[in-house]
């Protein structure tokens, strides 16, 4: 199995999660996004949206990280990332695509450099704009989880799941543009006991071989 990665990426964050949970081994291929290594024709050829991650698994090219994800519980099923109970599962989802699918693609580079280098935002601007899209997840999740019974150590029940590995990542970059998470302690509760694992804690971007 090998992973096109890249340290900064929140989606490869929450694919080396998921394979750190499921105890699968991988080579790790590293793309520096920064330099613009994604759009070399070899990758491009690969991955025609020119992101990470990239999961090649034989013969099988998998893209988009909740699809890497299926697919990972589909093929480990131990230990699982999603509940047995098909409500609790469809709930799971649901918490973990207010980061995949509605925060976190807002505030990626490639959004925030249309934003600045072809709609001329200026930096005030552009971090109002981060912080407006991150602060409205963090407060959705926020809200989902004070009404939810099964939350307590994690997002549901006594295990992490895959809307655990959705709320790490929408914390990681909350924190790293300056987000006050101060009025999120459901959320930050989670995120401590998440980080506490070493498959959390080991897929954490600062730890990774090409993190600078």
């Amino acid at each position: 199995m090998k992973l096109y990665t890249y340290y900064r990426s929140q989606a490869s964050f929450r694919v080396r999660i998921a394979l750190n949970l499921k105890g699968v081994a991988r080579e790790e291929v590293y793309l520096h996004l920064g330099r613009g290594d994604q759009f070399a024709p070899d990758y491009r050829a690969l991955n025609p949206q020119m992101v990470v991650p990239t999961l090649i698994d034989g013969e099988t090219k998998l893209f988009q990280s909740l699809a890497i994800l299926e697919y990972l519980e589909e093929k480990y099923p131990q230990p699982p990332l999603l509940p047995a109970d098909i409500a609790a599962r469809a709930w799971v989802r649901g918490l973990a695509l207010i980061n995949i699918a509605d925060s976190h693609p807002l505030v990626v580079p490639r959004i925030r450099h249309y934003l600045t280098d072809e709609l001329g935002l200026g930096a005030d601007q552009l971090g109002g704009w981060i912080g407006h899209w991150l602060d409205a997840g963090l407060a959705a999740i926020e809200a989902l989880l004070a009404e939810h019974r099964e939350s307590g150590r994690f997002c549901h029940g006594d295990t992490p799941t895959i809307a655990d590995i959705g709320l790490v990542t929408q914390v990681t970059p909350a924190r790293t543009f300056g987000i006050d998470l101060a009025p999120y302690p459901r959320i930050m509760r989670i995120y401590d006991s998440c980080m506490a694992l070493p498959a959390f804690a080991d897929a954490h971007p600062a730890k990774q071989p090409d993190a600078e």
